[in-house]
């Protein structure tokens, strides 16, 4: 990798960019391919001396918000905002993540992996702080897996909800899901939370606002128990009744089915006979 890969993605994102794309006005006289900096500074709402020291690897340490307004500026695909957050990061010389504080729980403890075992056919799934996946049911799997919720290692629940483009059809209410994920994570860790800090830079960038809004705002609580709609791709719309139990720095998520309609997509799933899995009542 160069010495100044970060200023290079820039600049040559920049260039490819076209006025029209952002709104402004064309003309035939326009020697710079793409945007001027100060087009891009303008959009971005940041100096154009501080985008020209960051081409040009006079300043290697922007911070996650910057960098987001530069990716939602510049129309940055998942893939290129993925690419810019890990140049930054080697700009910096960012390695490993502070020390002080425990890195989030990935470990099933024995007695857990039990009681998910006896769970087989209630989907269910263990999560720790910063929303990832660790275990789950076979039950779960066959309603989350063919949705995408389980991709990626280890599959991480709010990664998928804001920068997994399935996610919106796979939830209809998807800004209600969102707002919950964002509770969740501030309350599962400190702010101070040097894993967390990693994680937030990351989807600040890679999701741009629609999680940076969100993390931002007031802090909410989030809800322990509620429903949620699903878009499965093999039994269609499914409305879930779901519980959250603590578990020493981790949470067991279980769904049941909210309606009978749920009950019969679940128990086709899974391949039981109608009514193995029963509608929560009330």
């Amino acid at each position: 990798m160069g010495e100044n890969a970060l200023g290079a993605f820039l600049r040559s994102r920049r260039e490819a960019v076209s006025p029209g794309q952002v709104g402004l006005p064309t003309g035939p006289r326009r020697r710079t391919p793409g945007l001027r900096r100060a087009e891009l500074a303008t959009i971005a709402g940041v100096s154009v001396d501080y985008l020209t020291r960051l081409e040009q690897g006079r300043d290697r340490h922007p911070s996650s918000a910057v960098l987001a307004a530069l990716a939602d500026a510049l129309r940055l695909s998942a893939d290129e905002r993925i690419r810019l957050r890990d140049l930054a990061k080697a700009a910096s010389g960012v390695g490993a993540l502070c020390p002080g504080v425990l890195p989030p729980e990935r470990q099933v403890r024995p007695a857990m992996r039990t009681l998910i075992d006896r769970m087989d056919l209630t989907p269910a799934a263990l999560v720790n702080r910063l929303g990832e996946t660790i275990a789950y049911t076979s039950a779960y799997e066959r309603l989350a897996g063919p949705i995408g919720l389980l991709d990626g290692r280890p599959s991480s629940r709010v990664r998928f909800v804001f920068t997994d483009e399935r996610a919106r059809t796979a939830y209809p209410d998807w800004d209600r899901v969102a707002d919950e994920e964002v509770a969740r994570l501030k309350a599962g860790s400190s702010l101070d939370d040097p894993h967390l800090s990693h994680l937030v830079d990351e989807l600040s960038i890679v999701a741009g606002t629609a999680f940076a809004d969100r993390w931002h705002a007031p802090p909410d609580l989030p809800h322990r128990t509620g429903a949620v709609r699903l878009i499965h791709p093999e039994v269609g719309e499914v409305r879930l009744a779901y519980e959250t139990l603590d578990a020493e720095g981790q949470q067991l998520v279980a769904y049941l089915p909210a309606d009978e309609a749920a009950s019969a997509a679940l128990d086709r799933l899974n391949g039981r006979h109608p009514g193995s899995l029963r509608a929560v009542r009330g």
